[in-house]
Parts: C-alpha cells; sequence; structure tokens
C-alpha cells in the first residue's frame, strides 16, 4: 500500500506547488469491496471546493497516464477539516498557540489522551498546557510517545 502513496505523492507533488498547496496526507484504503485513494490537501487561507476540483482533475489525469494502481478505487481530494491531523514535525510548529489532542502509545501519569494548548514543539517533546477543573498543568510528552496527534475544536 505504500508503494501506492509513494508514486501518488510523488506525481502530485508538482501540482501542489504549482498551486500553492499543502500535502497533508494520502490514503490507499478498501473499504468493503470498494478501494479509496485519499488525498487531503490544505493552505493557508484554507482550501475550497475549486481548490479539491482543480487537485482530483489534474491528478486523476496523471494517474491516468501512469496507471499505479491495478484495480478500479475511488479518488477522492479533501480538506484535513478543522481537526487536521498533526503528522510532521512542521504540522506541530505550525500549531504552536492551538488547541490540539494527543493520544500516546501507553499511559503517561496514568492518562493516555491529552488536550490542551500546544506550548512549544523542539523535535523530541510536545509540550501542552491542559486545563484541569479550575486550574491549568504543564505537561512534556516525549515526541516518540505520541501515537497520534490533531487540531481540536473548542466551543467557549
Amino acid at each position: 500500500m505504500s508503494k501506492v502513496t509513494e508514486v501518488v505523492e510523488e506525481l502530485a507533488a508538482p501540482i501542489f506547488q504549482e498551486l500553492g498547496l499543502e500535502l497533508v496526507e494520502i490514503e490507499y484504503v478498501k473499504e468493503g469491496k470498494s478501494w479509496f485513494l485519499r488525498v487531503y490537501i490544505d493552505k493557508d487561507t484554507g482550501v475550497d471546493i475549486e481548490d479539491c476540483g482543480i487537485v482530483s482533475e489534474r491528478l486523476s489525469e496523471k494517474l491516468d497516464e501512469v496507471d499505479p494502481i491495478p484495480h478500479n478505487y475511488f479518488l477522492e481530494v479533501s480538506s484535513p477539516g478543522a481537526e487536521r491531523p498533526l503528522k510532521k514535525d512542521k504540522d506541530f510548529e505550525k500549531a504552536i498557540g492551538k488547541n490540539i489532542f494527543i493520544k500516546t502509545y501507553e499511559p503517561l501519569d496514568g492518562e493516555k489522551g491529552f488536550e490542551g494548548t500546544l506550548l512549544a514543539f523542539d523535535g523530541q517533546t510536545v509540550t501542552i498546557e491542559v486545563k484541569i477543573k479550575t486550574r491549568k498543568k504543564t505537561i512534556e510528552i516525549p515526541y516518540e510517545k505520541v501515537a497520534n496527534a490533531r487540531l481540536a475544536v473548542t466551543f467557549s
């Protein structure tokens, strides 16, 4: 599966560069009897349906030329949404000051899920400030213990 995503990333890179878009993630998954190639894109001002349509059209043409997938599949191009995953170092760096949710591989102080404001990221440690009832606590999470992380929407 990773071979397909690598080829798609290579084919898509010039398209993203030309359009000023960022590749967030590529998924190639089977759901039921159908295969899905999902490409998540973003940019500083956010993506709209037109951005998704242009990428879908251009990427579809490239995929037809190279034909890296031997069977039928559905191509979906979309925004990662408000709760965008944080996968790369630069994702964490851009999220400093924002509310995030982190799930760890193993419990830290008896917890595996942490939600709060990302205060700092140095490539080794993720520092977040969580609110516990009426007090705030700073927690340092070793980066290698982060199973997944994403932006978290809050309603105040």
